[in-house]
């Protein structure tokens, strides 16, 4: 699991590659919080990850309430069919946005 950042038009995009298990969540979890929550608006381009487990979207979960607290907003992008399925059998889907893409995500800022 790798996690990568850059920014946007001044939108930060955190990029997450490999399985988002509890293997990847201890490889990742420092950089991915700290990446998520060093300024509003986050874009989290999940198109580079093949597994999402519940550890996984505890993680995201917890950045999307961490960026409401310093008012800004998470978004997710790109997710493959099996996440996006997770993601909404979850209701996840009902409580972050999640969009097709990086572009599509950054116009909800």
């Amino acid at each position: 699991m790798t996690v990568s950042v850059d920014e946007v038009r001044s939108i930060r995009r955190v990029s997450l590659a490999g399985r988002l298990d509890a293997d990847g969540i201890k490889q990742v979890e420092a950089d991915f919080h700290a990446a998520a929550t060093s300024g509003p608006n986050v874009i989290v381009d999940l198109s580079a990850v093949d597994f999402l487990a519940s550890l996984g979207i505890r993680m995201l979960v917890a950045a999307s309430q961490d960026q409401q607290k310093l008012g800004g907003k998470l978004v997710l992008a790109g997710p493959d069919e099996l996440t996006m399925r997770i993601l909404k059998t979850t209701g996840i889907d009902q409580l972050i946005p999640v969009r097709d893409n990086s572009d599509d995500a950054a116009s909800l800022f």
